[in-house]
């Protein structure tokens, strides 16, 4: 084909900065100059070109000599690639051809690029054999505490404080009359009450009666918690006077108003209940694909093992304050509730409403003395913006999961709050809350990993057939260890696809899918790179959106960021949610520009929706499905088109871009154009009008007046010119 049509048939993205049709280059070349030898008087002796710089990416050129040997020579641009990468590649494409010859029926699924040395090396960074013995569940070490220090403070809600001894005799009450109610181990309680000393003491009665906890956030919608009860068949609620109307519940479920409650009558003494490590210790929902949320049900021993090691990894002593502020439908709650308890400090509890106000977190963190708590991100960024943060100076650790957590995160607590430790955790709640550890320093900018895995946690990164990928190349991460929830309730397919078996284990182990595409770095640690529903294709180009958010993120100004992929005429558009920072505006233009310096086109949002500030879910994190619709208008004030050029080529435009009006000062990029779009409007003006313009004068004139100044100049009387335009037009972009 002539490489005109080609290009015109593909339409690739047009972008100046690399080749239109491909980056990386196979070329496989026979040689034979035997032939030469034989003349008189001739002398044939190879001659080696040397060093040549790479005119593509990478490029792998291939000979084959006369007595079928192959010689292979990579040539890369040593801006994106490291010497060790391509070495490693080189080592991996050896492999594979040593196993095709080997084998020439072999799928190319069954391949393994990695030498045993590698894999054992990926084996050793995804293991951590730390096992912890006697494995008892969190409440047995709660009491504990109780016996070593009863008149401690235990737990702080607005001006009440409880001790251990008081704590622990007003859940034992609790625990006994829920247990003559027919609670044991099995047994399902939901419990929607709002964040107070209720809460905890119903948690804690729970557990100690044997049964498994099922929050209910009272603001949930009614449909989603009818849902969770039905679903969850719960055999008893717990509840407030004031919320239970909220709450529906099936007929012939016992309900306890725990704020109405008289337990004077019932022993104080811990209750005696056989429980193992597999008895379920509560169950969360979390949202599905169906729509409809899905439980996952989690163990003692799973529990157990994660927060002794959360206590080795960032030990608490009896000074230490932990402050409750997370929803407790999600699962970060849970070691906010029981950690601090199990070890013998104090637990403050928030108050309902509190953990989306900077300023109350502030006053609480200072009131109560806090060392430790949590944020999501998105809340990180929000409490950081605060002018009176630097004012926590008793925070000590300050644990983040939920979001990736980006590097100006960091920066802001280390350069605020220069005494607190950050941590950055991963996990899902189908895994007891968090598998993996990251101790943010002071390095470079980029991607904060996720780290390793916690103890007795198995971390893999697989391809799409479970083969291990190499370091340094994105797959889907696996989980495996002590862990691993049960499964989902009452979703036995649903289970059978997230929990599989693990290839790598003899003796009958699980994996968890988790969804999310990570990779190993140089020095072992996972880096997270989003979820697998969020790598989106944008004209034909595989697009994550996180680090479109990422470099969003480092400009100046903004404060929050998100980025979604919306069709549009065509194809789907990127399109960025920003909000800035108090007193900072956006010039999208501008920050378009910026985006450019770091980002493809392909990757520059087609229109960015300025919000006072990014809609959250309950859990603190951006809300997709509330973001509003983009609306592709031009932000300079409507001048008609002037003169018969810019009247047709206004039609145009708003043919291709699906619009009802376009004026003579209207940005095409700014109207949701991109370069695919481009070529739609060269190929409709030159169809109809016979004008051809070079594609890059619709890049540097996108404002509608000035591309028909440029046609204006430009026309071309045949269309042949047209023709030998766009040839030069072509061979100019390939030269560059």
């Amino acid at each position: 084909l002539p490489f005109e049509q080609l290009v015109e048939a593909l339409q690739p993205e047009r972008n100046l900065h690399q080749n239109p049709l491909f980056q990386v280059m196979f070329n496989h070349l026979r040689e034979d100059y035997r032939a030469l030898g034989q003349l008189p008087g001739l002398t044939v002796e190879e001659y080696e070109l040397g060093d040549r710089g790479a005119q593509f990416e990478m490029t792998l050129d291939t000979v084959e000599r006369p007595g079928g040997q192959i010689d292979a020579r990579f040539t890369y641009a040593a801006e994106l690639f490291e010497a060790d990468t391509i070495e490693r590649l080189s080592e991996h494409y050896l492999r594979v051809l040593e196993q095709l010859a080997e084998t020439p029926a072999r799928c190319v699924g069954d391949i393994m690029l990695l030498s045993t040395a590698e894999w054992q090396q990926l084996k050793d960074w995804g293991l951590n054999k730390r096992r912890y013995a006697d494995t008892e569940p969190v409440h047995r070490l709660i009491e504990r505490q109780v016996v070593e220090r009863p008149d401690a403070a235990a737990l702080i809600f607005g001006d009440t404080t409880l001790s251990y001894a008081q704590l622990n005799s007003r859940a034992n009450r609790l625990a006994h009359r829920l247990m003559a109610l027919g609670v044991k181990p099995e047994s399902r309680v939901g419990i929607a009450v709002e964040r107070s000393i209720d809460m905890v003491v119903g948690l804690l009665a729970t557990l100690k009666a044997g049964g498994a906890y099922v929050p209910l956030d009272p603001a949930y919608p009614r449909e989603r918690l009818d849902h969770m009860v039905t679903d969850s068949a719960i055999e008893l609620l717990l509840t407030q006077s004031h919320v239970r109307e909220r709450i529906p519940y099936a007929e012939g479920c016992h309900v306890v108003e725990l704020d109405t409650l008289d337990l004077m009558d019932w022993p104080d003494n811990n209750p005696a209940v056989n429980l193992h490590g597999e008895h379920l210790a509560y169950i969360i929902y979390t949202s599905g694909s169906t729509g409809k949320p899905k439980g996952a049900g989690n163990r003692h021993s799973a529990l157990h093992n994660r927060l002794v090691w959360m206590q080795e990894a960032y030990p608490l002593n009896y000074d230490d304050t932990v402050l409750q502020k997370t929803p407790f439908s999600f699962d970060v709650s849970v070691w906010e509730f029981f950690w601090p308890l199990m070890v013998g400090a104090r637990l403050a509890i928030a108050n309902p409403g509190d953990h989306r106000d900077a300023a109350r977190l502030i006053a609480l963190i200072q009131q109560h003395a806090v060392t430790t708590l949590h944020f999501v991100p998105s809340m990180l960024r929000a409490f950081m913006a605060d002018g009176d943060v630097a004012a926590c100076s008793s925070l000590r650790q300050i644990i983040c999961s939920g979001e990736a957590l980006q590097w100006e995160m960091q920066e802001a607590v280390f350069r605020q709050l220069p005494s607190a430790k950050l941590y950055n955790l991963y996990g899902p709640t189908e895994a007891a809350i968090d598998v993996t550890h990251w101790t943010c320093r002071d390095e470079a900018s980029g991607n904060i990993p996720i780290g390793q895995p916690i103890a007795a946690t198995q971390t893999y990164i697989l391809d799409t057939d479970l083969n291990p990928t190499p370091q340094g190349v994105a797959g889907e991460l696996y989980l495996g260890g002590a862990g691993l929830a049960r499964g989902y309730l009452n979703r036995p397919g649903l289970t059978a696809e997230r929990f599989v078996a693990n290839p790598f284990d003899g003796n009958g182990g699980r994996l968890y899918r988790t969804g999310d595409l990570a990779r190993w770095r140089s020095d072992g640690q996972i880096e997270y790179l989003g979820r697998l529903d969020h790598q989106v294709k944008v004209r034909g180009f595989r697009i994550e959106l996180g680090e479109i958010e990422t470099q969003l993120l480092s400009q100046p100004g903004i404060r929050e960021a998100v980025v979604v992929a919306k069709e549009g005429p065509g194809s789907a558009r990127l399109v960025a949610y920003v909000s800035c920072h108090a007193g900072n505006e956006i010039d999208t233009v501008e920050l378009c520009g910026a985006l450019g310096k770091s980002l493809p086109g392909y990757m520059i949002p087609s229109a960015t929706i300025v919000l006072e500030s990014l809609p959250l879910n309950a859990n603190g994190k951006v809300d997709r499905k509330l973001l509003p619709e983009p609306e592709f208008i031009s932000v300079e004030q409507y001048e008609a088109p002037q003169g018969e050029i810019e009247e047709a080529l206004a039609a145009i435009w708003m043919e291709v871009l699906s619009l009802k009006r376009v004026g003579r000062n209207d940005h095409f990029f700014e109207l949701g154009g991109h370069s695919l779009l481009i070529l739609q409007v060269q190929q409709k003006l030159q169809r109809n009008r016979s004008v051809a313009l070079p594609l890059r004068m619709y890049f540097e004139h996108p404002v509608l007046h000035e591309i028909a100044a440029m046609i204006q100049v430009n026309s071309l009387a045949s269309s042949a010119r047209g023709e030998l335009s766009e040839m030069s037009e072509l061979l100019d972009l390939l030269e560059n």
